[in-house]
């Protein structure tokens, strides 16, 4: 049986995948410094910052829902930090530092980047299948939506990477 699931879980999902992305996007920034690559993932490390306070704000707009579920210690929302950890913008056990340690090219980490938003997008929507109500759903949409402007961002950035190393302006 799948785990049923409400919006005021998946936006918690969602602001840890936000934090895991800006970590992701900083190290990148970081790894490819300096270049106008750099400022690019820079940029997309802002993005997540703003995506984070946003679904930070839908979050507190969310009213707690009592649940019938005896949770003394806090286990659903460990449960959900660890879904997001191993989800998105991590594989199994590996950090940030060691996925990019793989990474030798912007365009590769462009790749892997994009691999990290479809997997968001995917995970959502199991989310918003998982969800209870109809207003839980239309919630759920809008992670779906911002992810999916930020997966074609970084599509039209990696058709462009080339251009962009050439001529930086």
């Amino acid at each position: 049986m799948i785990y049923p699931f409400n919006a005021r879980e998946a936006f918690k999902i969602a602001v840890a995948i936000e934090e895991n992305g800006l970590k992701f996007y900083q190290q990148a920034a970081k790894k490819f410094a300096p270049s106008p690559i750099s400022a690019l993932f820079e940029n997309l490390a802002q993005e997540e910052v703003k995506h984070k306070q946003l679904f930070s704000e839908h979050l507190a707009g969310i009213p707690e829902q009592q649940s019938s579920a005896y949770d003394p210690n806090n286990e659903t929302d460990m449960y959900l930090k660890m879904m997001a950890d191993l989800h998105v913008f991590s594989t199994e056990a590996k950090t940030v530092e060691q996925l990019l340690a793989g990474i030798s090219t912007p365009k590769d980490a462009l790749v892997l980047a994009m691999g990290f938003e479809k997997d968001s997008i995917v995970f959502f929507v199991q989310l918003k299948n998982a969800s209870d109500t109809v207003a839980d759903k239309f919630s759920v949409d809008l992670l779906i939506i911002e992810e999916a402007k930020h997966l074609k961002k970084l599509a039209v950035l990696y058709n462009n990477i080339d251009s962009i190393q050439k001529n930086p302006s």
